[in-house]
């Protein structure tokens, strides 16, 4: 490693430490004032007036949510286009900051909020704004809606080298399992009859309904791994002495690929259709909000995250088979640009609560050891940006790592 790289890197860590009862300042607050998806205001307005009082230049509102933003600092995206040279880097570091109805921040929303806070301040602060472009993006409604999906097709990460982010969970895992996934409604149409009166008049909608989660039961016991089909009742009838014209059911989808995703959607398609067909009803399918696409990892920026992060003294390993973690929208992103997900314990992954998403789980973002990690995650996002902006061949590897996973359908 050059010494102009580790002067870089030395820089970095003491601009995050001299921010770093701010940065635990600005987590707790995000943790003790929870706002769940597109609600985010208080957040939103916490994380981008620290940006701005920091030198960023903040748009809000984008992509038609008001609870999302883009700072910007540096060069320009297209100052070395216009000057008749290469392009120079950009990166853009993530934040997320939706909490979870009832569990508040159970999934450590907080702590990425704060490091990508923290990394974008640092890196701005210690290379100074000739070397390329830094955004910090502001991304609501991870847990619901997907607000990165929108910000894709709004062109927010048009232009982007790489995009920087990590999640706290209970396992130290530098790449993510991210599945795809995506929410359908399944409507039956039958007839209204009085059960006694005239029951052959009836065709009974929820009977059909029950028959469809039977009949993906059946499917489910044959789906590669990481495929699953998870659903609930939405709508099923108003008095038990009318048999129901109209059942409902909400279905969320998942597959270890966005191919398998979309194969299990045929299926479950033709499951319903099958279904009405049997019962006399009518199906009716129909797509709940934006699908999330498959993570998917770069390994040249993944491998110097992890080395960032070890020099601070966490060691990322490689992902359990078999074990997936979810889905999520930073997916949307990660096959546009080149993108890192890793994740960073809190907590330990041992006994009946060793997950996120449970009140034990909120517990620990707010506790000292999600601290240590927020901080720790903050230097090494940073110093991984600054590879990617001091020119010295990173981005263009990602890059060729990028296309080599797009041609190989990964």
């Amino acid at each position: 490693m050059s010494p102009s790289l580790e002067s870089h890197y030395a820089r970095i860590r003491r601009q995050v430490d001299a921010r770093a009862d701010r940065l635990w300042e600005v987590a707790l607050a995000l943790h003790g004032e929870p706002e769940t998806a597109y609600e985010e205001h208080r957040a939103a307005g916490l994380l981008s007036g620290e940006l701005a009082r920091g030198g960023f230049h903040v748009r809000t509102g984008v992509a038609g949510m008001p609870t999302a933003f883009v700072a910007e600092a540096g060069a320009g995206r297209h100052l070395g286009e216009r000057a008749g040279e290469r392009p120079r880097p950009c990166v853009a570091l993530l934040m997320e900051y939706d909490a979870l109805p009832g569990l508040g921040h159970a999934c450590g929303h907080n702590l990425i909020a704060s490091a990508g806070l923290g990394a974008a301040l640092a890196v701005r602060a210690a290379l100074g704004e000739t070397v390329g472009t830094v955004l910090a993006v502001g991304t609501p409604a991870e847990e619901r809606g997907g607000g990165k999906v929108a910000m894709v097709d709004a062109g927010v990460f048009d232009g982007v080298d790489a995009a920087l982010m990590f999640h706290p969970g209970v396992y130290d895992w530098a790449r993510a399992p991210l599945t795809a996934s995506a929410q359908v409604r399944i409507g039956f149409h039958g007839r209204a009859a009085h059960p006694t009166g005239n029951p052959t008049q009836g065709i009974d909608a929820l009977g059909a309904l029950i028959q469809l989660f039977n009949t993906l039961g059946v499917l489910t016991r044959r789906l590669p791994l990481g495929s699953h089909v998870q659903g609930i009742v939405s709508e099923g009838g108003d008095a038990t002495n009318i048999v129901p014209a109209y059942a409902e059911g909400l279905f969320g989808l998942r597959g270890a690929t966005t191919t398998a995703l979309k194969d299990l959607e045929g299926q479950v398609r033709s499951c319903a259709e099958g279904v009405a067909l049997a019962t006399g009803t009518r199906a009716e399918v129909t797509d709940v909000g934006g699908r999330y696409e498959h993570f998917r990892d770069n390994d040249v920026l993944s491998d110097l995250f992890a080395g960032h992060l070890a020099r601070t003294g966490i060691r990322l390993g490689d992902p359990t088979p078999g074990i997936y973690l979810g889905s999520s929208d930073i997916g949307n992103v990660s096959t546009r640009v080149p993108a890192v997900h890793p994740f960073v314990a809190i907590m330990g992954a041992d006994g009946p609560d060793g997950s996120d998403h449970t009140p034990r789980f909120a517990a620990a973002a707010g506790g000292p050891r999600a601290r240590v990690v927020m901080l720790s995650a903050a230097e090494a996002l940073a110093c991984t940006a600054a590879d990617v902006l001091l020119g010295t061949g990173v981005a263009e590897r990602a890059w060729d790592c990028h296309r080599r996973q797009a041609d190989a359908g990964l």
